[in-house]
């Protein structure tokens, strides 16, 4: 007979863990959202800044679109972290089900549950330093466009930071 009761008590610390690290996903794909539309503004700003013959202009902007573009690989590494992460949460809810049934399912889901809070581990330093950078680059970005005397993409405002 199966026993739902014990079942469902085996699915809730990891469906709880599989709740977190989704929201923490949700939070990146945001910050990835910000980092492209940045992106997408520096690129075209350097590109006027260019065809108008704005040389140190365009240069800061390609020191930023060099910055922006570190930044999105930080998050990339934080995001496939988190997914790795959330696979073995999801994974391990389904061996411990398993393991109610199956002699030493139990102990492989303990095993790739310290797996995914590894990845969960990895993902949160990443996001760390994806914060530290972001900040670095800000004061670079009005350093830079202080220096050559320009306003700020029309998107950000003044003094607009991600």
């Amino acid at each position: 007979m199966i026993d739902v009761g014990r079942l469902l008590q085996a699915f809730v610390a990891p469906a709880i863990f599989v709740s977190a690290t989704a929201l923490l996903i949700l939070s990146i794909n945001v910050r990835l959202m910000g980092i492209v539309t940045r992106l997408r503004e520096f690129v075209r700003a350097k590109y006027e800044a260019e065809r108008g013959g704005r040389t140190q202009e365009a240069e800061a902007y390609a020191r930023q679109i060099h910055s922006i573009e570190r930044r999105a690989e930080i998050i990339r590494q934080c995001f496939l972290s988190a997914l790795a992460s959330l696979a073995g949460a999801t994974a391990c809810c389904l061996l411990l089900g398993l393991g109610l049934y199956v002699h030493g399912a139990a102990v492989a889901a303990a095993a790739v549950l310290v797996a995914a809070l590894i990845f969960l581990l990895i993902a949160v330093f990443h996001y760390i330093r994806e914060v530290r950078v972001a900040l670095s680059s800000v004061r670079d970005e009005v350093r830079d466009l202080q220096s050559t005397n320009t306003a700020l993409p029309p998107e950000t405002g003044e003094g607009g930071a991600m």
